[in-house]
């Protein structure tokens, strides 16, 4: 077992041809774009705002804070009491989008890890991943399965963003507050979404590319390779 590193070193020879080639170089683009769905997703914390009018002269404004992994459910802000200046009521955001959200993060890092094992595999081990079949063929069901976890979990970030700004809009809240059927209350600033709607952007070139990888990686495996090595024989052979 002390020897298996070594020999695992012994293995390894950096060849940077594969990223001259689609298969390497799109495997790059997975990576990063990997990274910079997760990240977006992840990181995010937005804003949504509206003003309390106790007094026909004087508003509060109200901020509410939330971020991912999107649970408004847990998101609280502080309701001004107009009846008793001073103090303010606890009240929360409605509804809980973090089964898309987090579906769609998991597949990010997943897909980022894949990517640096394969990448490593490529630059380090490609004689090995040629001389074998098990692994272009292992390569490929995972890859068309990534696509299609791309697909699934990005359409349902999709729907599930479109649900948080829905209830975040500050228009909503107001309305959703039965307190503001007696006060004055008015909607203020909206949350900035550009960098999730960059997410979703990001999931859908994600499942273009690990789609289109499918057939670059299909071409290293036997099912692919028997129809020009036929083709050789025959030609070699020719007429009799």
């Amino acid at each position: 077992m002390a020897g298996l590193p070594q020999q695992v070193m012994s293995g390894f020879r950096l060849d940077l041809g594969p990223l001259k080639e689609p298969l390497g170089f799109i495997r790059v683009l997975e990576w990063v774009f990997s990274i910079f769905s997760f990240a977006t997703t992840g990181g995010y914390t937005g804003y949504t705002d509206f003003t309390v009018h106790c007094s026909p002269k004087e508003g509060e404004l109200v901020t509410a804070s939330f971020g991912y992994p999107f649970r408004l459910s847990g998101s609280g802000f502080n309701y001004p009491n107009c009846t008793a200046p001073g103090y303010s009521v606890k009240m929360h955001l409605q509804n809980d989008y973090s089964s898309s959200a987090e579906f769609f993060v998991c597949v990010g890092v997943f897909g980022f890890l894949y990517c640096t094992a394969t990448l490593v595999l490529y630059l380090g081990f490609q004689h090995v991943y040629r001389e074998t079949t098990r692994g272009p063929v292992i390569d490929l069901f995972l890859t068309a399965a990534f696509a299609f976890l791309w697909l699934v979990s990005s359409s349902a970030w999709a729907k599930g963003l479109t649900d948080v700004k829905a209830m975040t809009n500050p228009q909503t809240i107001v309305n959703n507050i039965n307190l503001c059927v007696k006060d004055k209350c008015s909607p203020d600033r909206f949350p900035a979404m550009g960098r999730l709607n960059a997410s979703v952007i990001s999931g859908f070139l994600n499942l273009i590319l690990w789609g289109s990888n499918c057939w670059f990686i299909y071409k290293e495996t036997p099912f692919h390779k028997p129809d020009h090595a036929s083709a050789a024989v025959t030609d070699e052979t020719g007429p009799q």
